[in-house]
């Protein structure tokens, strides 16, 4: 008998009224994220994601469709869904007159949870904030604050982890300490749920990818199989020097850095031999395969494989 998922997305729309009209932020939406899964939400701004996670949340409701978490619909189970979510959001967001350790006992408090104290010490140590436990709020940096809000989202042990750009403006070691810890939840058997922009931290991370563009799902796999899929061959290199118009049009240029994608050898050559003809200086030059932001950007961009 098939286990039921973790959470389910079930044609999903959402319409918002506007002065312009009527704004589909949601088309359709359909997928499940299956028990212990690591799964990547993927998309540009404005594709429908924080959307799609508030719908999770029960901060939104749908106009069609249905969400559930762990089999609980979350509107007409709203406190049996919730109690099943963990979310750790976008936004700094805190009551500046409470300790690190009160805030975590009343954030237990709201899902009935007591006598919790060990758990609480155990997250306070894996979130590197153990000597913060009698800090204000108020206090804080804004990374520390940050752990405070991670530390928040799991402190009532709920199965499904929902991250939404946690590490975005964080510093490197924060990074480390929420992967490693939310890695060993993960192995443990906890679901979860990450949105980001850096495809680096979803390549590494996630076992299945979904892309969002215009609200609508426009890739879902493996990410082994996305990867796979696409143009395996990535050219790279830096320079100083106009690029030949035939590379220009086709590469992806950062500063100094270009990236060209490469079907085979034999293109790899050809770039290699228009550049060398063209006299641009080249620096650090690499042939690898094609990454997640290299696949990413074919997808939102409409380009076939």
């Amino acid at each position: 008998m098939p286990s039921t998922p973790a959470v389910r997305f079930d044609q999903v729309s959402k319409i918002y009224a506007s002065a312009r009209g009527p704004l589909q932020a949601l088309k359709s939406v359909s997928f499940d994220i299956e028990p212990g899964e690591f799964f990547g939400l993927l998309g540009p701004n404005g594709a429908g994601k924080t959307t799609l996670i508030s719908v999770l949340a029960g901060l939104a409701r749908a106009s069609s469709g249905t969400v559930k978490v762990m089999g609980h619909d979350v509107t007409t189970e709203y406190a049996a869904a919730r109690k099943s979510l963990g979310i750790v959001p976008q936004e700094l967001v805190f009551d500046p007159f409470f300790s690190v350790r009160e805030t975590l006992r009343i954030q237990s408090g709201y899902f009935g949870v007591k006598h919790n104290d060990a758990w609480i010490d155990e997250l306070l140590a894996a979130l590197g904030l153990a000597d913060k436990a009698g800090a204000n709020m108020r206090q804080l940096s804004g990374g520390m604050k940050r752990r405070v809000l991670v530390a928040q989202a799991l402190v009532h042990r709920p199965p499904v982890i929902v991250l939404d750009e946690p590490t975005a403006g964080v510093d490197v070691e924060l990074r480390q300490t929420l992967w490693q810890f939310i890695s060993r939840l993960n192995r443990e058997g906890h679901t979860v749920l990450l949105t980001t922009h850096y495809l680096e931290e979803a390549e590494a991370l996630c076992g299945r990818i979904a892309m969002l563009k215009q609200g609508q799902v426009v890739a879902l796999d493996r990410t082994s199989a996305l990867l796979a899929g696409r143009a395996s061959t990535m050219l790279r290199f830096k320079t100083d020097s106009p690029l030949p118009p035939a590379i220009a049009a086709a590469a992806r240029v950062t500063g100094r850095v270009v990236q060209a994608k490469a079907h085979d050898a034999a293109e790899v050559e050809t770039m290699l031999s228009l550049l060398r003809t063209s006299g641009v200086k080249v620096e650090d030059l690499e042939i690898g395969r094609a990454d997640l932001e290299d696949v990413f950007l074919e997808i939102m961009n409409g380009v076939a494989a």
